[in-house]
C-alpha cells in the first residue's frame, strides 16, 4: 500500500505547488493536527477543488504527491494534506481507519474556502480512505465528496497475496517494522490493531451511489492484482467507471502525467455534469 517506489516510476518537470498556495494546520474531530495546503488553480474563486489523499508513507511534500497536485492544479483548485503520522501532521497512522477523519477535515476546509464542488482523489491507502469517506459522509453535509477517484486501492483488508503486501504487514504489525517506518520512511505507525475493524473498501462502494465514482488501477501493480479493482467495480453494480491502465504499477509514482491529466479532466467533467443536473 506504499506510495513509495513500486513498479513504474513516472517523472515530470511540473511544478505542483505554486507561489499562491496557502499552508495551514487543521484539526480533526478527534483532535489530531493535520498539515494541509491549498492551491487556487486556474479557475475562478469558488470553482471545483480536487482533494488529494496520498498513499501510505507519503505526505504533501513528497515529490510524487507534489507532481500529482501540480497536474491537477492545471485544471482546478487543489487541496493536499498529510495523513496523521505522516510529514508534519500529528498523531500516528492507523493505515486507513481513522484517516477518514483527516479527509473530512481537508474536505470541510476546502468548502470553507468557498469551493462548492469537491472531488476526492485517493491513491492506494488514500484510495481506500476516499471510498470509505464517500460511503460514510453522504447527503448534503459539508464533509461530503461530490465525486470520488480511487487509484490503486485495495478492495479488502488484510491482503497478503503479494510480497510487497507481506512486507507492509511486517512493517505495520511488528515493533521492529514500526521502527523502520518511523526512521526510514518518516511514518509513525499506531501500535494497536483495529478495534472494531472498519468498513472495507468493497463494502463501502455500494453506499457511494449516486456520487460519481472512478476506479483506476494498473495491470502491473505489484501490491494489489486486478481482482481488487474488478471487485470494487462489481460492487458498484454499474455505478462506477473502471480504468485498467496497461503497464502501470502502483499509486502516485506509477501514474504518469498523461493519466493524471485524464483523472483531472474526469474530475472537472464530473463537476460540470453535476452542475448541469
Amino acid at each position: 500500500m506504499s506510495s513509495g517506489p513500486a513498479g513504474q516510476d513516472a517523472r515530470s518537470s511540473v511544478q505542483p505547488i505554486t507561489a499562491r498556495s496557502r499552508r495551514v494546520m487543521l484539526r480533526t474531530r478527534d483532535g489530531v493536527p493535520i498539515e494541509a495546503a491549498h492551491d487556487p488553480g486556474p479557475g475562478p474563486a469558488g470553482g471545483p477543488v480536487i482533494v488529494v489523499a496520498h498513499g501510505f508513507t507519503g505526505d504533501l511534500e513528497r515529490p510524487h504527491v507534489r507532481r500529482a497536485a501540480g497536474m491537477f492544479a492545471q485544471r482546478a483548485a487543489v487541496v493536499t494534506f498529510s495523513f496523521r503520522g505522516h510529514g508534519r501532521s500529528g498523531g500516528r497512522s492507523t493505515v486507513g481507519d481513522r484517516e477518514v477523519l483527516d479527509l473530512v477535515a481537508a474536505v470541510e476546509w476546502a468548502r470553507s474556502l468557498g469551493h462548492e464542488q469537491v472531488v476526492t482523489v485517493g491513491f492506494s491507502m488514500g484510495g481506500s480512505v476516499a471510498l470509505r469517506h464517500a460511503a460514510l459522509h453522504r447527503g448534503r453535509t459539508e464533509a461530503r465528496a461530490d465525486a470520488v477517484v480511487a487509484v490503486s486501492a485495495p478492495a479488502r483488508w488484510y491482503y497478503r497475496g503479494t510480497a510487497p503486501m507481506r512486507r507492509l504487514h511486517w512493517l505495520v504489525t511488528r515493533p521492529a517494522g514500526r521502527i523502520v517506518g518511523r526512521i526510514g520512511l518518516r511514518t509513525r505507525i499506531h501500535p494497536h490493531e483495529w478495534d472494531p475493524v472498519p468498513l472495507s473498501p468493497v463494502e463501502s462502494v455500494p453506499l457511494i451511489a449516486p456520487t460519481p465514482l472512478l476506479i483506476v488501477h494498473g495491470d502491473r501493480d505489484p501490491y494489489f492484482p486486478l481482482d481488487h479493482p474488478r471487485m470494487l467495480a462489481a460492487a458498484a453494480s454499474g455505478g462506477a467507471e473502471l480504468w485498467l491502465e496497461p503497464g502501470m504499477g502502483h499509486a502516485e509514482n506509477a501514474a504518469d502525467d498523461g493519466l493524471l491529466a485524464r483523472i483531472g479532466d474526469w474530475a472537472t467533467a464530473s463537476w460540470t455534469t453535476a452542475t448541469a443536473e
